[in-house]
């Protein structure tokens, strides 16, 4: 029974990714500007939120002695780690050129590809790490692991429309675009399942492994996804998006958890 919970929940962000991608299959044109702005700060919204209510405030409740040590620590190493991981290999921060031609437009969303593929790392090892709190027995409810993995799977559409759509604008075809939209996420559930594999030997450390997926989290929003929406015009638009992102998680796991 433990392993379909496992393999359901990590499928369910999964599918996210490729429902966004699979839009370039039906969509001529490009995301405009708003739109990206939008989904961006939405996407941030719900990482903080999870962050909050899925990750940290779990780890808080389950430790013992001094409660906020493991939300701390493991937080700080979270960050940290996509801070060094961040330097290691090349992402990108969104900006605008003066003029773009197919391929500069073709790397850039290459580019882009990369870097969500890179901040779905966390993402996964947060699914994982709830789930292997779900299935231990951990305070972490079947509601708050439900809250969770649909949270990831909404602001994953998103993200794969991100990718998938510019890709198309800039030459690619409908079919190639639509696949490396999915590929980005497919580093989610393979994240979660090594997570899922290590934790199981050590989950006496599950807060600090959750307060590490929150940090890690907490790394890609402010270092990619806000300042992308933040960027250039329309910014208020990406305000609103977050506000929204993070009202529609915090609403997840409070009325699920």
């Amino acid at each position: 029974m433990d392993e379909y919970i496992i393999i359901i929940g990590l499928l369910i962000p999964f599918a996210g990714t490729c429902l966004g991608s699979s839009l370039a299959l039906f969509m001529k044109k490009e995301l405009g500007e708003k739109t990206q702005k939008l989904l961006l700060g939405f996407t941030a919204g719900i990482m903080v939120a999870a962050s909050i209510w899925s990750l940290l405030i779990p780890a808080i409740d389950m430790s013992t002695g001094v409660k906020w040590v493991p939300a701390l620590v493991g937080f700080l190493i979270g960050i940290f780690f996509l801070l060094l991981l961040d330097h290691i290999i090349p992402h990108l921060h969104i900006e605008k050129t003066e003029a773009e031609g197919p391929k500069t437009k073709l790397k850039k969303s290459a580019m882009l590809a990369l870097a969500v593929t890179l901040h779905n790392i966390p993402e996964g090892m947060a699914v994982g790490v709830v789930l292997i709190g779900l299935i231990s027995g951990s305070d972490i409810t079947i509601y708050a692991a439900i809250a969770l993995t649909i949270g990831v799977a909404i602001q994953n559409i998103p993200e794969g429309a991100i990718i998938s759509m510019p890709m198309r604008n800039a030459g690619s075809s409908r079919k190639r675009a639509c696949v490396y939209g999915i590929l980005s996420g497919l580093v989610e559930p393979v994240a979660g399942a090594l997570t899922i594999l290590g934790a199981s030997l050590a989950v006496p450390i599950l807060p600090y492994l959750l307060a590490f997926a929150a940090g890690a989290m907490m790394y890609v929003v402010t270092e990619e996804l806000i300042p992308s929406s933040q960027y250039g015009k329309h910014t208020d638009i990406g305000t609103i998006g977050l506000a929204f992102g993070f009202c529609l998680m915090m609403v997840l796991d409070v009325a699920l958890g």
